[in-house]
């Protein structure tokens, strides 16, 4: 029982410490949805260059959207005409980062990595698109099916434009329903493998065997190659290990390469952009992730921070807790609800 209630204890002062920021990260999600045109998206995505490229993985950094979810807006995009290139980056830059994650970093790691995280995913994806349209195949933009949505989930016919009112309330319905809904389960997932970590994982055994250098790292790239786990899910597993004596850079490698990879999400790029494409995306993310991972480790090393006892220091404060007191039930029945009805809607 003792057991139990330290578990219990452990998951729940992390989801009290994260869910204030996910509120925010989510409802600042539900804005972008309103605001941002993916029509206008397209239009600069189309030429082949640096500057598609560079445009791709801009517009995707602040972007929710999950490795798995980012497939269709990216073969959306491409089938409006962005360059492979293009496509490449978005689909590397929006899975890694977003703004509900970036929030979740600031809460659950430090202002540092908070800040690290979301260009170590841009530089990630400039790389990617960039020896994706040097190197790739050319082909010609897939022919995709059109998909099919529950017609409760619906935000309008397509083309149409509502007035802003309504955009968002229809953004807010996608932030709270749709992606709440989508990321909630691995949400809680990574919360409880956080306080599993923190709980059980003795500190020796991370830093005798996961702490730093080159093969944790390569240990992190292998677990996160094939893991489906989203960016902000993957955030309180990174804190707890961390927390154990984990170097940031090691912890940056698995924040990389688990929410921007997964085997759907490569059978996918397979089949639309060729399999040239999946050597190119494969290779630009498992070096890039090291490259960073190693130059964060230098940037801590270098100003001697100490990385554990700046965890949690952009979240924490005493009007951070109360709020967390009130933020994690609501986000609790939120989440609760949103997989409810997005479960309504697959039946």
């Amino acid at each position: 029982m003792d057991i139990i209630t330290g578990l219990l204890k452990e998951i729940w002062h992390t989801f009290n410490e994260a869910a204030p920021y996910i509120l925010f990260g989510t409802f600042m999600a539900g804005v972008i949805q309103t605001f941002v045109d993916k029509d206008r998206i397209a239009k600069h995505l189309g030429k082949p260059g640096f500057k598609s490229v560079f445009m791709a993985a801009l517009f995707g950094i602040p972007l929710p959207l999950c490795s798995c979810g980012v497939l269709p807006t990216a073969m959306s995009l491409r089938k409006n005409g962005a360059s492979k290139g293009a496509t490449l980056a978005f689909m590397i830059s929006t899975p890694e980062t977003g703004i509900d994650s970036i929030m979740l970093s600031f809460a659950l790691l430090d202002p540092i990595m908070a800040v690290f995280r979301p260009v170590a995913a841009f530089i990630t994806a400039v790389v990617a698109g960039i020896l994706e349209n040097i190197f790739g195949h050319k082909e010609k933009a897939p022919e995709l099916p059109k998909e099919e949505k529950c017609p409760h989930c619906m935000s309008g016919a397509p083309g149409h434009r509502p007035h802003y009112g309504r955009r968002l309330i229809e953004g807010m319905k996608y932030a709270f329903v749709d992606l709440l809904g989508d990321i909630a389960l691995w949400l809680a997932l990574g919360i409880g493998i956080g306080g599993v970590i923190s709980y059980f994982v003795p500190a020796s055994f991370i830093e005798n065997y996961l702490g730093r250098g080159l093969s944790a790292m390569f240990i992190m790239l292998v677990i996160g190659i094939p893991l489906y786990i989203c960016a902000s899910a993957s955030t309180p597993i990174a804190s707890a290990l961390i927390a154990k004596g984990m170097a940031p850079g090691v912890a940056l490698v698995f924040l990389l390469a688990g929410p921007a990879t997964n085997t759907a999400g490569v059978l996918a790029i397979g089949k639309f952009l060729g399999k040239r494409s999946i050597a190119i995306y494969l290779a630009a993310i498992s070096i890039c992730a090291i490259a960073m991972g190693l130059l964060l480790n230098m940037l801590y090393s270098v100003y001697n921070i100490n990385a554990k006892a700046l965890m949690g220091s952009g979240g924490h404060s005493m009007l951070t807790h109360h709020l967390g007191l009130v933020a994690a039930p609501v986000l609790a029945i939120l989440m609760i609800n949103a997989v409810t009805r997005r479960n309504k809607c697959a039946d």
